[in-house]
């Protein structure tokens, strides 16, 4: 069992050294910040900018090791493709780039961390939940910083490297391996796609979300910086997915597409009914100015 804090924390260990978007599900009528967001063919939705760099208190949540057994007809190309791997199942996605703190101290995953540390500090992130189960494409966690501590627990620090897919568990006992196969996103299909364009479109959507954000919390206005940060689209799409944090299985959908541009283009649909839904917040403010804030609108 673990203490994931489900957050993406800018450090200088990360390139993703940006503000964090919380986007949370609402219903139509709702404005309350706090509510989860939705998934995929989303509703109106409310992106919340949250500018603390690490949270006063985090969800104890406790990891699965249940993992549905299953060999897949999809084999590699060879042998070099495929490889064991250690697999930790929590309930959040990681993503290529991200930064993940986790506080290890159930047994079998304390055990777990004994032989990492000794080997290539590498294992398998992969989201699970109990509405959908163990999702069979994840994200590498390399730890780069650990401590031990006095009660053989453990405090790591983990950047996201490759993506994976798992295509036969090996063995589930004192924790998951599996032989999983290594992913890459493959060039569009459509050639006259232009991805550099569309993250700089993606870029623009989450500019303005911050900026409305700022203002229906009641933030000082100010100008939102470069958030890409010369990033070339792939990573910066993993960048954009790593801040829908509270939203695991659009995350998920996100991780698992193999094309950039799809990625991006999903991430923009979602960043723009965010923001037409701010906007329609932020006018029904200015109409109502003594709602002192989005949650107390109904």
């Amino acid at each position: 069992m673990a203490f994931p804090i489900p957050q993406l924390i800018p450090s200088s260990t990360t390139p993703y050294n940006f503000p964090l978007l919380n986007l949370t599900p609402l219903s139509p009528l709702s404005l309350n910040p706090k509510t989860p967001f939705s998934t995929p063919t989303p509703p109106p939705y409310l992106n919340v900018l949250h500018h603390s760099r690490r949270r006063k208190a985090t969800s104890h949540l406790r990891c699965s090791a249940s993992f549905p057994e299953k060999n897949h007809s999809t084999s590699p190309n060879s042998e070099d493709d495929v490889t064991e791997l250690p697999l930790f199942p929590l309930p959040l996605v990681l993503f290529p780039g991200a930064i993940l703190p986790l506080q290890i101290f159930e047994f079998r995953y304390r055990v777990m961390m004994q032989t990492l540390l000794h080997t290539d500090l590498r294992f398998g992130v992969i989201y699970t939940d109990p509405v959908s189960g163990t999702a069979e494409v994840g994200c590498v966690g390399e730890i780069i910083k650990h401590e031990r501590l006095v009660d053989d627990r453990f405090f790591l620090i983990c950047k996201g490297q490759e993506r994976f897919r798992v295509t036969k568990v090996v063995r589930k006992k004192p924790y998951l391996v599996a032989r999983v196969a290594w992913l890459e996103d493959r060039p569009s299909p459509s050639a006259d796609v232009d991805v550099d364009g569309l993250a700089n479109e993606v870029e623009t959507y989450m500019k303005d979300v911050i900026r409305l954000s700022n203002r229906l919390g009641g933030k000082a206005e100010k100008e939102v910086g470069d958030l890409r940060r010369n990033l070339f689209p792939t990573p910066f799409s993993f960048f954009v997915g790593s801040t829908f944090e509270g939203a695991p299985r659009e995350q998920q959908a996100l991780l698992e597409l193999e094309d950039t541009a799809a990625r991006l283009a999903r991430e923009k649909e979602t960043l723009k009914n965010t923001l037409n839904y701010l906007s329609a917040a932020s006018a029904v403010k200015d109409v109502f100015p003594s709602s002192s804030s989005p949650s107390s609108s109904s």
